[in-house]
């Protein structure tokens, strides 16, 4: 049977209704106006850092201890101090601003919890991150920048061999996907990405967020495909393989690796141009520091996220199109289009389905889901009876038993 693949998107998209369409354009440009906004909040935030003369405190107390023992308070000072001054416009952005749309449950007192250990360690990673770049300009000289952005991308790919195994487990409780069906298909798709099956978990994202999810992280040893447990309470079994197909193609095709490559060209150009303002901006926020002295680091960061913000349009284009090639190993290799489809219509809820070209193009990470959608009906109406495409190497999977009743 041919299908319309316009007026098959059409009518997966406006099955969503009028009404949760619209709250799903207020959420989205939201977001969007928050992106905006944070900036001159975070900037104000930062100013006040340095008027406060915290960190010039701390490093005069800290004078005879050692330059990287300095360095390293500083750093955690500022960290630290950065988090509590903003609590209130992260809690209101990030946890009652997300009830409000009913995107978590999370009791406030949980969310403070973990946000706390979340702080305390990037507090701890960060400042010995900032350690080696603070190290990094006083040793490498007026190339410092080069350096730093490269240190930035080491460390990046540490965290991403690490986070998985180390960090992600202090959040969230991970176990293997039970036996039946789901586990059946998700051992499939490891077996076409390489996975071994004893890295294949299910863990409790609803703790966090009430949308359906799953993953697959790490690099090398770390690799793993994780599944939310929302998954198996809201989504069928074609979708759990469409999604996660799409998880897989991310790592079949590398991205995380062009990620790092585009990642540090993006670093070494922040830093070069932080290297050029720093002087200039110090002065406009009262600052005395210089670049070298961790006491300016709220001036670097400063210039981070206005640099960060520009920025964003060119990682986003980056990150769409990596999702476009997901989604199309998706529909190569698992097959499950119309499945994909409502999965996809799902994630409308949070990320308005139809923006504006410009719109889509400055603030979206992903294709719009009307443009996704689209695209899984064209597939289907091109393949109507098109087997699933296995990775090379891999044995085509046995049919999975029947889901229980």
């Amino acid at each position: 049977m041919t299908i319309d693949p316009a007026a098959e998107t059409a009518r997966l998209v406006d099955a969503l209704g009028p009404e949760r369409l619209a709250m799903a354009a207020s959420y989205t440009r939201g977001n969007e106006a928050l992106l905006v906004i944070g900036l001159p909040v975070t900037l104000v935030l930062l100013w006040l850092i340095v008027r406060s003369r915290l960190l010039d405190r701390i490093a005069a107390r800290l004078a005879g201890r050692g330059w990287a023992l300095r360095t390293l308070a500083v750093c955690f000072a500022f960290l630290i101090a950065d988090t509590v001054i903003s609590l209130p416009w992260t809690i209101w952005t990030d946890w009652a601003r997300e009830r409000s749309y009913g995107m978590t449950r999370q009791p406030l007192g949980d969310y403070l919890g973990q946000m706390a250990l979340s702080s305390l360690i990037s507090g701890i990673l960060g400042a010995l991150f900032l350690l080696g770049v603070y190290a990094l300009v006083r040793r490498t000289g007026r190339r410092w920048w080069v350096w730093g952005g490269l240190f930035a991308t080491t460390a990046t790919a540490v965290m991403l061999l690490a986070g998985p195994a180390v960090i992600e487990p202090l959040f969230n409780h991970y176990q293997p996907v039970p036996p039946g069906p789901v586990r059946v298909a998700l051992e499939q798709i490891a077996d076409d990405v390489g996975i071994p099956h004893d890295r294949i978990f299910m863990y409790d994202g609803s703790r966090q967020s009430d949308r359906f999810t799953a993953n697959v992280s790490g690099i090398g040893p770390t690799a793993r495909i994780a599944i939310s447990d929302v998954a198996l309470k809201q989504a069928s079994l074609a979708e759990v393989r469409a999604v996660t197909g799409h998880e897989a193609g991310h790592y079949q095709l590398g991205h995380v690796w062009r990620q790092l490559g585009v990642i540090a060209a993006l670093a070494i150009l922040a830093l070069f141009v932080i290297d050029r303002l720093f002087a200039r901006t110090a002065a406009m926020m009262g600052s005395r520091a210089t670049l070298d002295d961790p006491v300016g680091l709220p001036v670097m960061a400063a210039l981070g996220a206005i640099i960060g913000l520009l920025f964003t349009p060119v990682l986003n284009a980056m990150i769409r199109s990596g999702e476009t090639a997901a989604d199309v190993y998706s529909l190569r290799h698992v097959n499950e289009p119309d499945a994909l489809a409502t999965a996809l219509v799902k994630t409308a809820e949070y990320r308005y389905p139809r923006p504006h070209p410009v719109e889509e193009m400055l603030f979206y990470t992903h294709p719009s889901v009307e443009k996704r959608v689209r695209r899984a009906m064209e597939w289907k109406a091109g393949h109507p009876a098109a087997p699933p495409v296995h990775a090379a190497g891999s044995a085509p999977p046995a049919s999975p038993p029947p889901p229980r009743p």
